[in-house]
C-alpha cells in the first residue's frame, strides 16, 4: 500500500479485493435465510402437535366443567384434596421410577453380554432381543394380559404344575403393579440395550488395555473405565425413558384399566378416565399437566450434569 493506493496482486482485477468478504456474507446470509427455510415444516408440526396442544390443555385446565367460566388453579386444588389422586402420584412415581432402574439396569446387563459375543452371534442375538420393542405394545400387552388372566393363565398353569397356588395377578394391588411394571420393562430394556451398546462400541481399547497393564480387575474396568464414558448416554436413557414411561397409556389401559380399586391409574389413564369417560375435559387436562413439573425438574438436573461433564471432557 503506497499513499492509499491499493497493488492488486498480479492477474487479480483490483476491485476483486475488497468485494470478496461482502460476497462471501451474501452467500453465508443465504444459507442461513435457506437453512431457516427448510426447518419451518419442521417447526411448524412441532408447533402443532406439541406447542399448540401444551398451552390450550393449560388454557382448559383453568376452566369449569362446562367450560364456560375461567377458575384459574381450582381444578389442580381440588385434585389434590382427592384420595384418588393423591393415589394416582403415588402410583405414577412408582412405575415410573422402579420401571427405569429395572430397565436401565437390565439393558445394561444385556448390553454387556452382546459386547462380549462374536460379531456373527452379536447379530443374531441383538436381533432377537429387539423383538420385545419391536411389536407394537398394544398387541404385546394383550399376549400378557392372556398370561396373567385368572382362568387361562399360563403362568399360574406352571405354577400350579409345581404344586405353588395360582395368584390373582390383576385382581390384587400388590400383584396388578408389578405386573404392570414387569411387562413395562420387558417391553422397554431393548431400547436401554441397544443404547448401551453403541456408547460400549465408542469407548476406545487403548483406555482397557491401558487398565489392564496398571493391573485393574474386570469390576475396577467397569467402575472407572466403562461407566464415566457412558455417563451422558445413560443419563440422557434414562431422561428419555422416564418421561415416555410417565406418559404410558396402553400398557395400563389394556391390562388394569387402573383397578383394583383404582391403584394402578398413572397420569395417562387417570386423566383419560376424568376428562373423556367422565366428561370433565378441564380435570382431565389439570391430571395431565401435573407431569410436567416433576418431569421438568428432573430433566433440568440431568441435563446441566451432562453439560457439565461434556465441558469437562471438552476441555
Amino acid at each position: 500500500m503506497t499513499g492509499g493506493n491499493v497493488i492488486a496482486a498480479p492477474g487479480v482485477p483490483a476491485a476483486a479485493a475488497p468485494s470478496r468478504p461482502g460476497r462471501l456474507r451474501r452467500i453465508a446470509r443465504r444459507r442461513s435465510t435457506l437453512a431457516f427455510l427448510m426447518t419451518l415444516p419442521l417447526l411448524a408440526v412441532i408447533g402443532g402437535l406439541v406447542a399448540y396442544p401444551f398451552f390450550y390443555a393449560i388454557y382448559l385446565s383453568m376452566l369449569n366443567k362446562r367450560m364456560t367460566r375461567f377458575v384459574g388453579l381450582d381444578n389442580f386444588a381440588f385434585l389434590l384434596t382427592r384420595e384418588t389422586f393423591q393415589f394416582v402420584v403415588w402410583q405414577s412415581v412408582i412405575f415410573a421410577v422402579s420401571a427405569v432402574i429395572a430397565k436401565a439396569l437390565i439393558g445394561f446387563i444385556l448390553a454387556h453380554v452382546l459386547h462380549a459375543l462374536p460379531a456373527k452371534g452379536q447379530r443374531k442375538w441383538r436381533g432377537m432381543l429387539l423383538v420385545p420393542w419391536v411389536i407394537p405394545p398394544a398387541i404385546s400387552t394383550l399376549a400378557w394380559w392372556w398370561l396373567f388372566d385368572p382362568t387361562y393363565s399360563a403362568i399360574n398353569w406352571m405354577l400350579m404344575g409345581i404344586g405353588a397356588p395360582p395368584i390373582a395377578w390383576l385382581g390384587e394391588p400388590g400383584w396388578a403393579r408389578f405386573a404392570v411394571i414387569l411387562v413395562n420393562v420387558w417391553y422397554g430394556a431393548p431400547f436401554f440395550m441397544i443404547m448401551y451398546l453403541a456408547a460400549l462400541k465408542s469407548v476406545p481399547d487403548q483406555l482397557y488395555e491401558a487398565a489392564a497393564i496398571d493391573g485393574a480387575t474386570g469390576w475396577q474396568k467397569l467402575r472407572y473405565v466403562t461407566v464415566p464414558m457412558m455417563k451422558n448416554i445413560i443419563a440422557i436413557t434414562v431422561l428419555f425413558s422416564l418421561i415416555v414411561t410417565f406418559a404410558n397409556f396402553d400398557i395400563v389401559r389394556i391390562l388394569t384399566n387402573g383397578g383394583p380399586q383404582d391403584r394402578t391409574h398413572i397420569f395417562g389413564t387417570y386423566a383419560f378416565q376424568v376428562g373423556i369417560q367422565s366428561g370433565d375435559i378441564p380435570l382431565g387436562a389439570a391430571v395431565s399437566l401435573f407431569m410436567f413439573p416433576i418431569l421438568a425438574v428432573f430433566a433440568v438436573f440431568v441435563l446441566r450434569g451432562v453439560t457439565r461433564r461434556s465441558k469437562e471432557m471438552a476441555g
